[in-house]
């Protein structure tokens, strides 16, 4: 009897996690399919096709195609912002951790940064680009990237806080006694120990800049338009071409599922640090 009260909890949540994969993975599957139909079996739904790689050669190799042009762009935004980013969040959870500020001063700006990435990014829009027009960053990929910084701190700033705050305070102070200077202690103590929050910080904050659309969409034009926008360009006026749609999409999805394969891991790690003591 309790082998029976065991085993129907343990169904029902195997079954639970079943259905809640197959909601995230049937579209996927369906974009991957479509990306290698043609236009007539897409539109008259064919189940069994025969496979083409017209698509990836229209989307990668044609000379009308910018797709390429647009991987570079969010390739460069997502990593220069990435880059900025971490140095920016481990520099500063070191400064607000470890340098005794204020616990209101703390709370409060760790309070505003969880507040501040749950705004949507699409309602500052306005104000960044009538800012970048008038410094001259409209249209540059120096203003993508200073938009996404801004949108991808918070949250790395959080992350690299909690696991800053878990390094024990006697490595620090056994390096201040054996005569290390700042530098030496940031690169040579607490970098090491954050690795784990950095990787996943920087994985997040890749592929939420990877992924972004609205403000590129906005903050960008033909010479710097991302993935994002390069996908949403195969709606046309007068004709949306679903497959070479699907193809851009199915591409720009390699990167980070690449990441997240790499850095399964570290991202549970760093998102559950400091919950279980």
């Amino acid at each position: 009897m309790k082998r029976q009260r065991t085993l129907g909890p343990t169904v029902a949540t195997h079954g639970a996690l079943v259905i809640a994969a197959l909601v995230v993975l049937i579209p996927f599957v369906w974009i991957a399919a479509a990306a290698f139909k043609t236009q007539i079996a897409l539109l008259t739904g064919a189940f069994l096709f025969e496979p083409t790689l017209a698509n990836f050669n229209e989307v990668l190799f044609t000379k009308t195609s910018e797709y390429l042009h647009n991987f570079a762009n969010s390739l460069i935004v997502g990593t220069v912002s990435t880059a900025i980013v971490l140095a920016v969040a481990t520099l500063s959870a070191h400064a607000l951790v470890r340098r005794r500020a204020p616990s209101w001063l703390i709370h409060g700006l760790l309070g505003w940064s969880i507040a501040f990435h749950m705004i949507p990014p699409i309602t500052m829009v306005g104000p960044w680009f009538v800012m970048f027009r008038t410094v001259g960053l409209d249209n540059t990929m120096t203003g993508l990237v200073l938009a996404h910084i801004t949108l991808n701190l918070p949250l790395a700033l959080w992350l690299m806080c909690v696991f800053v705050r878990e390094i024990p305070i006697e490595l620090e102070e056994a390096a201040w006694i054996d005569g290390a200077t700042a530098p030496q202690l940031f690169v040579r103590v607490i970098l090491p120990l954050v690795m784990p929050g950095l990787a996943a910080a920087g994985i997040l904050t890749f592929i939420f800049s990877w992924n972004e659309f609205a403000v590129a969409l906005n903050l960008s034009q033909k010479a710097t338009a991302t993935v994002p926008v390069a996908i949403a360009k195969y709606a046309q006026e007068f004709e949306i071409k679903y497959t070479e749609m699907a193809a851009g999409a199915l591409l720009s999805a390699i990167p980070a599922v690449v990441l997240l394969l790499l850095g399964q891991r570290h991202i549970v790690k760093g998102l559950t640090a400091g919950a279980v003591k």
